[in-house]
């Protein structure tokens, strides 16, 4: 089997969304999608995480770029995204990791 690995890291501003209202639904190995917002005030490369309509936050800013161009170029659809790791006695910023693979070629 191929590494399809292509980044994993810890939701940014967790606390400012909607988590809290699904953090019992947030489990290791929930799908998640992203969503591209270049007007985005704070970063122009800006990839919100979100878990069916509710926002968790987002990819931290040094991680954001390539998966941003990505998705703006047309093929967000090439990842899959699901928490890897979920930690409920961690400081808000701590709980939720996300993994993002690449989709096994069918």
């Amino acid at each position: 089997m191929n590494d399809r690995h292509f980044s994993n890291f810890h939701i940014a501003g967790f606390t400012y969304y909607d988590a809290v209202d699904v953090f019992d639904e947030l489990k290791v190995g929930t799908s998640l999608t992203l969503k591209a917002e270049p007007q985005n005030p704070f970063d122009g490369n800006a990839v919100a995480i979100y878990y069916n309509n509710s926002q968790l936050g987002y990819i931290p800013t040094s991680m954001n770029e390539q998966i941003f161009k990505i998705i703006r170029c047309g093929h967000g659809d090439i990842f899959e995204v699901k928490i890897s790791q979920r930690n409920e006695e961690a400081t808000p910023e701590k709980q939720i990791r996300v993994l993002v693979r690449i989709k096994e070629k069918k």
